[in-house]
């Protein structure tokens, strides 16, 4: 079979290093690629925007399954697009991605099927949402309603903060149409947990826990990225847990979603919020998470093409599932300035000796080939991830590993995975 797969990130570069070790996949391509897909897949230069392109691509080379990784294509409708042509695309259509494309949206959602999430309100006017953040006081969670790529989101510790927070996203227009609305939520504290479900719209099939690190700077400091960095399993998701946030929240919301004739076939995120073991929505996305991806793909044992054709041909009740017992940690190599300003076409070393490390796979997001050389091409460059029998050992490799990587002004957190080890590197 022939396989698409669009984005060129860690997330897609882990969806691809997976589908290449499925005995079914004859060949994969990959829009727009990077340097370490190159490898693997064929890239090809299409604008991941323009669906009829990428449709015209599908329909010429006879692709059997495109999957998605960016959650733009997904909320701008791809899915609708290629179903209306008879091809298969995993992911939800438009309407149904609407739980990621707005935060408005999935929070009066969440309120009409009584999923648990943090008490908010939204506003469109900045002087209705400043007046309440002085009523509120802080710490508070101002958000942009719209997708801003992981970054719309602060937890003001200050009302200062907060100010800031909303004259940035309302008055600066930093992120564009996506803040013209805002949600200020009250700030939950607890530990944060990642958790995924494939679902054809009837059946759900869990993957297993992960957690992210959504700060660019050790200790949870600095501004939100799109992540700095995952481990599989997240200890904290105890199985009590899981079964609590499969209750309470997965299956409420495909059920909820049923109801208003809304069918969700793909990958189902929700961002938990733990408090006192009780699980809390941050937010829904509509597509595997990046950089937990590549942690949960290393442990994935089954065929990943099997499970993505049982999705988008509703029969995910057909299916199995299963996990390597080792852990998996995921550590991000970023560009100096990132997720602010930072420059492009610094040459990366290393990556060969990388390469002949046992249990590590680099993931390329972020990079380019220029001549013989790999280049950086983005903010997030590397995802160095790393299997060990627990997850200190993997934390151990991936930071032995990402040690022999080098470019100029790059960076990387000490302290992926130290919460649920007890360390700091």
């Amino acid at each position: 079979m022939k396989v698409l797969v669009v984005g060129g990130g860690g997330r897609e570069h882990a969806i691809a290093w997976k589908l290449a070790q499925s005995p079914r996949v004859d060949k994969i391509y990959c829009s727009p690629g990077n340097a370490g897909i190159a490898e693997i897949a064929e890239c090809i230069d299409i604008d991941i925007s323009d669906h009829e392109a990428l449709l015209d691509f599908v329909k010429y080379d006879w692709i059997d399954l495109t999957i998605t990784g960016p959650e733009e294509p997904l909320t701008k409708g791809i899915v609708d697009r290629f179903e209306r042509e008879g091809r298969r695309c995993m992911g939800p259509v438009k309407e149904a991605a609407m739980l990621e494309a707005s935060k408005v949206f999935a929070k009066e959602f969440m309120r009409r099927y009584n999923i648990p999430s943090a008490e908010y309100k939204a506003f469109t006017s900045y002087l209705h949402a400043e007046e309440y953040v002085r009523m509120k006081g802080a710490p508070i969670v101002i958000k942009a309603d719209g997708l801003a790529a992981g970054k719309g989101v602060f937890v003001a510790e200050t009302v200062d903060e907060a100010m800031s927070a909303l004259r940035l996203i309302m008055k600066e227009k930093a992120f564009g149409p996506a803040g013209e609305r805002v949600v200020v939520e009250e700030c939950l504290g607890g530990e944060e947990a990642s958790y995924l479900v494939f679902t054809d719209g009837k059946t759900i099939l869990p993957m297993a826990s992960s957690q992210d690190h959504k700060r660019v700077y050790d200790n949870d400091e600095g501004p939100n990225t799109g992540g700095m960095g995952a481990y599989s399993p997240a200890p904290v998701v105890t199985p009590e847990v899981e079964k609590k946030i499969m209750d309470r929240i997965m299956k409420p919301a495909i059920r909820g979603l049923k109801k208003e004739g809304i069918k969700y076939k793909g990958v189902l995120y929700a961002g938990i919020m733990l408090k006192d073991g009780e699980p809390y929505v941050l937010e829904f996305n509509c597509r595997f998470g990046d950089p937990e991806t590549q942690p949960l793909m290393t442990r994935l044992d089954a065929d990943l093409l099997e499970i993505a054709l049982s999705v988008t041909d509703e029969r995910l009740h057909e299916a199995s599932i299963g996990w390597r017992p080792e852990a998996s940690v995921c550590v991000v190599a970023a560009s100096g300035g990132y997720p602010g300003k930072y420059e492009t076409g610094k040459v990366i070393t290393g990556l060969d000796e990388v390469k002949n490390m046992k249990d590590i796979v680099v993931f390329h997001a972020g990079t380019a080939y220029e001549g013989q050389d790999i280049v950086t091409s983005g903010g997030r460059v590397l995802g160095v991830t790393a299997l060990g029998s627990d997850i200190r050992e993997a934390r151990d490799r991936a930071y032995e590993a990402i040690g022999k990587i080098h470019f100029e002004g790059m960076h990387y957190r000490k302290d992926i995975a130290g919460r649920a080890v007890g360390a700091h590197r």
